[in-house]
């Protein structure tokens, strides 16, 4: 049993992964039941959002066979609270649901969303089934990077979220950094399975054009708080005219984006969430793409954001304003240049691209390191294994 808060049609890191993931296990003879919200408008295709405003606890099937036992989606998140508000009711929310489902042998609670953790360990409990905790982000350090609350608040939530990572059967990272660290606090058993991408979502994009225009800087993913993309903004109004930057999605950041590009003069288009073959465009369009992550944020030091890979898989050079293994991950498959995060520096950086064009032509390195490391397959057939040992170490 998988407990998200984001799942297929929708496009999201957990959907990308799990969807992935559940088509491989499938294949496998394996039953995967999936509490998840009904689908909400701003993350689903348009064709996709027929059952947004039902307030029901219908089921239907996956695209692997999966069965998704869905509840009401009662918000559409706008605002950093909204997001969370919308956390908390969906946690709740998913307790009941999945206890009308068949009981599983194993329960994955996927997060960053906070209160899922609390919701999948209580479903663990109430089956008396192992509980393996998926960390796609590296909470509880974000909590007290991010101020996500107040001082007290974050204490409880730090002890609340190692409690709970010291009694799972099982914790899953997705970078090696992080593992290390919760191993030093006493986690018990921790693996890690990265992000990645499915082969056959790696995007085909042609060769870069050759053109006389402004450097075309692409940024493609969630606009919110830990992409600190108001450095982006403020490096295109000191390019001025020399760059053309595009912004693609939609976050809780995005009016203050729009904002200091309104107030600075910056060169940038916004434009809303695309999905599939638009991507690819998009891609076909620029000259660079920017991987970002806030530099102020110390947990971002074992963070490798998802959309990395499939950037790596489009060939075109990376604006990579990332630390860790996330920038180490750049350097070694040459497929950018890694910048600190400062508008002036990221601003020196387009510079010199544009006096030099030549380093817009990166290497296949980028696309063979997704093929040998990232494949969404091979990291499918990795983590089964791993829950089978969480299941049977339980029942034995």
């Amino acid at each position: 049993m998988l407990v998200s808060h984001s799942y297929w049609p929708e496009s999201t890191p957990p959907q990308r992964r799990w969807t992935a993931f559940a088509r491989v296990f499938r294949e496998y003879g394996w039953d995967i039941d999936v509490v998840a919200p009904h689908p909400v408008a701003v993350d689903a295709p348009a064709n996709s959002r027929r059952k947004r405003h039902l307030l029901d606890f219908a089921s239907e099937v996956g695209p692997s066979g999966e069965v998704i036992r869905r509840f009401p989606a009662l918000l559409e998140p706008h605002s950093r609270s909204g997001r969370l508000t919308r956390h908390c009711i969906t946690a709740v929310l998913s307790v009941p649901r999945a206890l009308l489902a068949p009981s599983p042998d194993l329960v994955v609670v996927t997060i960053p969303s906070l209160p899922h953790v609390v919701a999948g360990w209580m479903i663990a409990h109430l089956r008396r089934k192992p509980l393996v905790v998926e960390m796609r982000d590296a909470w509880p350090d974000l909590a007290h990077d991010s101020r996500v609350a107040a001082s007290a608040a974050t204490s409880i939530l730090d002890a609340v979220m190692t409690r709970i990572q010291r009694n799972a059967e099982m914790v899953v990272t997705v970078t090696d950094g992080f593992r290390r660290q919760l191993v030093t606090r006493g986690v018990r058993k921790a693996v890690t399975v990265p992000n990645g991408i499915s082969s056959e979502r790696l995007p085909t994009v042609p060769p870069r054009r050759i053109h006389g225009g402004p450097l075309r800087v692409l940024y493609m993913g969630n606009h919110g708080e830990s992409q600190g993309l108001d450095v982006v903004v403020r490096a295109a109004a000191i390019s001025g005219s020399a760059v053309d930057v595009r912004f693609v999605g939609s976050g809780t950041a995005k009016a203050r984006l729009e904002e200091i590009s309104r107030k600075t003069g910056a060169n940038v288009d916004f434009w809303t969430v695309v999905h599939g073959e638009s991507i690819a465009r998009h891609y076909e369009w620029a000259d660079t793409c920017v991987v970002s992550l806030r530099a102020d944020w110390p947990s971002f030091t074992w963070t490798v954001p998802s959309k990395t890979f499939e950037i790596l898989a489009s060939g075109r050079h990376i604006t990579a304003i990332l630390r860790g293994e996330a920038a180490k991950i750049i350097e070694e498959t040459g497929s950018g240049d890694v910048v600190e995060a400062e508008p002036e520096a990221i601003a020196a950086l387009w510079a010199e691209l544009v006096a030099v064009p030549d380093r817009l032509s990166v290497n296949v390195r980028g696309r063979d390191w997704v093929l040998d490391h990232a494949d969404m397959r091979s990291l499918a057939e990795q983590y089964m294994k791993s829950l089978v040992e969480a299941a049977t170490t339980t029942t034995s």
